[in-house]
């Protein structure tokens, strides 16, 4: 996949694409169906097919002190967008140029001019340029007097109801991965650097890579069921485990993270990416009475975060 985070400057090698347009955050169900009425308009063009999305997202640039929010950051969703094989994804600059262009100045300089695209297609109820006052109508109109195509997709709704960004954080705020993934067609996923912590797992015997949820929507804090991938190093594959989100009360004040124990694991992950899946919530975050009370607990969520994952399927819902 080619990333281009610019919005000038294209080769005429690079111009002529079919392209969804959206922030795809999660990039769920919904999403892909934008995404595959693309991949058939470039099958019929032979153009090859692109994702023309924001970072950062616009809600944080317009809201900066808001909660964090986002499903995925940058680095999951171009990770999830490659393993649909997207050609070009186009990750342009939400800043004060980009947020203040017009409708017609949007479709004009970014879509037509400066990405050079052939047909865009977006969800029936995308909305663009300043103030968001642009509409799929609007689209349709400077489609037809600057030469790109438009096709709008009506709303995707399955068993657990319309399928949004908004429904699947309600799902992880509680506690329900698997209501998440039926919209995400995915476990929803939380990817990141692994990075030094305070060593307390060890300690205790469950050596744990700890990861920063930092601007991400914050799932229930507790403990999950949860397939690993690692995704770099020496150690790469996939591993069940269980994984720990929250603030860990035992130990006083501490920023919200990710802490996973990776089953009959042994290996330096520092400094290596992980992509952790939740799957299953097993249990609320608790502060226990004694180190030994909080270990036999841990004992118990890893047996039956075992016993849950020997059942899960690797890739639980699809479209």
């Amino acid at each position: 996949m080619k990333t281009f985070t610019s919005w000038t400057g294209h080769a005429p090698g690079d111009r002529g694409a079919v392209a969804a347009i959206g922030n795809f955050d999660g990039v769920h169900l919904g999403h892909r169906t934008v995404i595959e009425t693309a991949r058939d308009e470039c099958e019929r063009r032979g153009a090859p097919l692109g994702v023309l999305t924001f970072e950062p997202h616009p809600r944080e640039f317009f809201s900066p002190g808001a909660a964090p929010f986002r499903l995925m950051n940058a680095e999951a969703r171009a990770n999830r967008l490659t393993k649909l094989f997207v050609d070009h994804l186009y990750q342009l600059p939400f800043d004060a140029r980009l947020a203040g262009l017009t409708p017609e100045a949007f479709a004009r300089d970014v879509i037509s001019g400066g990405l050079g695209l052939a047909h865009v297609v977006v969800g029936a109820d995308f909305c663009f340029g300043k103030g968001r006052t642009g509409n799929v109508d609007d689209l349709r109109q400077f489609g037809a007097q600057m030469g790109f195509g438009v096709t709008a997709v009506e709303l995707l709704a399955n068993e657990v109801g319309e399928v949004s960004s908004t429904a699947i954080r309600d799902a992880l705020t509680d506690g329900r991965p698997r209501d998440a993934a039926k919209m995400l067609g995915h476990w929803h996923r939380i990817e990141g650097e692994v990075l030094h912590g305070d060593a307390r797992g060890r300690a205790l015997g469950f050596p744990t890579a700890n990861m920063s949820i930092h601007g991400l929507h914050r799932p229930r804090f507790g403990v999950y069921a949860v397939k690993v991938d690692v995704l770099s190093g020496p150690h790469q594959g996939t591993y069940d485990g269980a994984a720990a989100i929250g603030v860990r009360p035992m130990f006083g004040e501490n920023v919200p993270n990710c802490e996973s124990h990776l089953f009959d694991f042994k290996g330096d992950l520092y400094g290596t990416h992980l992509s952790v899946a939740l799957v299953e919530f097993l249990r609320d975050e608790m502060k226990f009475d004694s180190l030994n009370e909080l270990v036999d607990q841990m004992n118990r969520d890893c047996d039956r975060a075992r016993k849950i994952l020997a059942q899960a399927p690797p890739l639980p819902f699809r479209r």
